[in-house]
């Protein structure tokens, strides 16, 4: 009896150990198997963060050439676009237990009155913001009012460093945080930095590790442009406006062998710190690029080449003029009704000579003419690389009259942009290649740099 009751114990004590141990291989198997993925995504949570990130919207800068002896040798670059740190302040209503305190003391601090802060806290949002753009001097100050239901988040401001310098073809970042106009509008994707997740190591596994950390920083768009030459072209069009008045004006400064831009000038020009403030919107046009216009005399020129292309007149060919050219009850004249008399194609030229303009145009056919206005690039955009570019097809030439084209000859009746002329001229100074006017010559990220290659035309005189 006594030895079955002692195997019972025994038997009963092997019994509990195998359910014991069943019930451990159980809980182990559903653990490590069944649960696998919980249980590693909960113990990674523990070990690594992750946050929600917005990379810096990328700069935009310029060469900074030295001028000597007449001469600009390259320089430094200049910061025409750039990022700097400000701040956005929010106010928690339901945490604040006197509004009206909390008001008044916030008042002195940030430029605004008590009742313009409690009017931004007089909704329904539970974070109400108070105040975009702040400073950090004034973040300081804020702080050490040490207001309870006072919130401020980093919101990095864009910031031009050089005003209005170049002020149409860089364009503005918008209050929706989107590029507007110029550089800004064009290259939006390629500026504005991207949002990601951050992975950040936590505990020890920190210090031996480095945080996983993806470039989400925009590119930076280094310019053609020469902000020298760019302030000397702006320069000269303020001295235009107080010596003649003008109302407006544009300088472009172009290399004709590649079509880099050193200079895209305009006046009236903006700050571009302070776009808001202006009334008049079209001063964010630029009329470079952005307004056509009847080039009058300056076509006469491409006229010229037309003919001169087509073997039908040399420099030396000669026409009398006599003030003027009839086609039926129309009348040309030459301007303030002057008369030449006997005349070379190149007197034509230096006297700008209307009537000259339409002889060299009658060398050649209306189809021909029309054709060479299509090489030029006058039907078509240039592509430049600036938002908002606008041509006009010029079809006033296509079913034309002899009258048409006569007076497009020295540049009456057909519409141009300032672009589009600075584009044929450079055929004519570089051997017959119409070039594509550019901004922007590399594009860089990180390490990665993209060089932007000239792009010419085939012959086109």
């Amino acid at each position: 009896m006594k030895i079955f009751f002692k195997n019972w114990r025994v038997n009963f004590i092997l019994l509990l150990i195998i359910i014991a141990g069943a019930v451990i291989t159980s809980r182990l198997f559903f653990v490590q198997v069944v649960n696998h993925k919980l249980y590693q995504s909960q113990a990674l949570g523990q070990q690594v963060g992750f946050s929600k990130v917005t990379g810096s919207r990328g700069q935009i800068l310029c060469e900074n050439s030295q001028q000597s002896k007449g001469a600009y040798n390259s320089g430094q670059t200049k910061n025409l676009a750039t990022n700097k740190d400000s701040w956005i302040i929010s106010a928690a209503s339901d945490e604040i237990s006197d509004k009206t305190a909390f008001a008044e003391a916030l008042s002195e601090v940030i430029g605004q009155t008590k009742e313009e802060i409690l009017a931004e806290m007089d909704g329904d949002n539970y974070y109400a913001v108070i105040k975009k753009a702040v400073s950090a001097d004034e973040l300081n100050k804020i702080k050490e009012l040490n207001l309870k239901g006072l919130y401020w988040e980093n919101n990095p401001e864009r910031f031009y460093p050089q005003g209005e310098l170049a002020s149409q073809a860089l364009g503005f970042l918008g209050g929706e945080g989107t590029g507007q106009y110029g550089l800004e509008g064009y290259y939006e994707d390629i500026l504005m930095g991207k949002s990601g997740i951050k992975e950040e190591k936590r505990g020890l596994d920190a210090l031996f590790s480095n945080n996983n950390s993806i470039s989400l920083d925009g590119s930076d768009l280094y310019l053609t442009i020469d902000c020298n030459i760019q302030f000397q072209a702006e320069s000269l069009l303020k001295k235009q406006k107080e010596k003649n008045d003008i109302d407006s004006g544009q300088i472009i400064v172009l290399k004709p062998d590649s079509g880099r831009i050193l200079a895209l000038a305009n006046y009236p020009s903006f700050d571009l710190n302070q776009y808001s403030k202006e009334k008049n919107l079209e001063i964010f046009q630029n009329s470079a690029t952005q307004k056509l216009f009847e080039p009058g005399s300056i076509f006469k020129p491409f006229t010229m080449a037309i003919a001169l292309n087509e073997n039908k007149i040399t420099p030396e060919t000669t026409y009398v003029d006599t003030g003027s050219v009839s086609f039926g009850a129309k009348t040309i004249h030459n301007f303030a009704n002057e008369i030449y008399g006997e005349q070379t194609m190149t007197q034509v030229l230096e006297n700008s000579i209307n009537t000259g303009a339409v002889f060299a145009s009658q060398q050649v056919s209306h189809q021909t003419f029309l054709n060479y206005v299509d090489k030029f690039g006058f039907t078509k955009k240039t592509g430049i690389d600036l938002q908002g570019e606008v041509s006009s097809n010029n079809n006033v030439l296509r079913n034309a009259t002899d009258m048409n084209f006569a007076t497009a000859s020295f540049g009456q009746g057909i519409e141009l942009t300032p672009i589009q002329i600075i584009s044929g001229f450079s055929a004519i100074a570089n051997g017959g290649r119409v070039v594509k006017p550019y901004l922007v010559e590399k594009i860089a990220s990180g390490q990665d740099e993209m060089e932007i290659k000239p792009q010419l035309s085939d012959p086109v005189i």
